[in-house]
């Protein structure tokens, strides 16, 4: 059986901001980029061990494709990696913003309404 070709990413002048909100915009791919940017090496496998594979499939297309991530092959083994540093160049302080942001419910006194 031939080997899986390398999956293509964007390269980093082409990144594009929406495309970039759009992928970060699940929670299940922002709690992805939240494991990959503690910096510990992580394979496809391990990222999301309690959802199904074709869904963990999914998120991980959705984030290389917007720029986000990066995927090599390493043996039988899929990496990721954050791709930080061409984020970083692109949209200075994204990043930071986005991973310093956590999710809260709605203030019951608050005026504000969920869309």
């Amino acid at each position: 059986m031939p080997a899986a070709a390398e999956p293509t990413h964007p390269r980093a002048e082409d990144l594009d901001l929406a495309e970039v909100l759009a992928a970060l915009g699940h929670p299940v791919r922002l709690d992805i980029v939240r494991k990959l940017a503690s910096g510990e090496r992580t394979f496809c496998g391990e990222v999301v061990p309690d959802l199904p594979r074709s869904s963990v499939t999914h998120h991980l297309k959705t984030l290389r494709e917007g720029g986000v991530i990066c995927q090599r092959p390493q043996g039988r083994r899929l990496y990721l990696a954050l791709r930080r540093e061409d984020l970083e160049a692109r949209f200075p302080g994204l990043l930071e913003l986005v991973l310093a942001c956590r999710s809260r419910p709605l203030d019951s006194e608050s005026d504000e309404q969920p869309l």
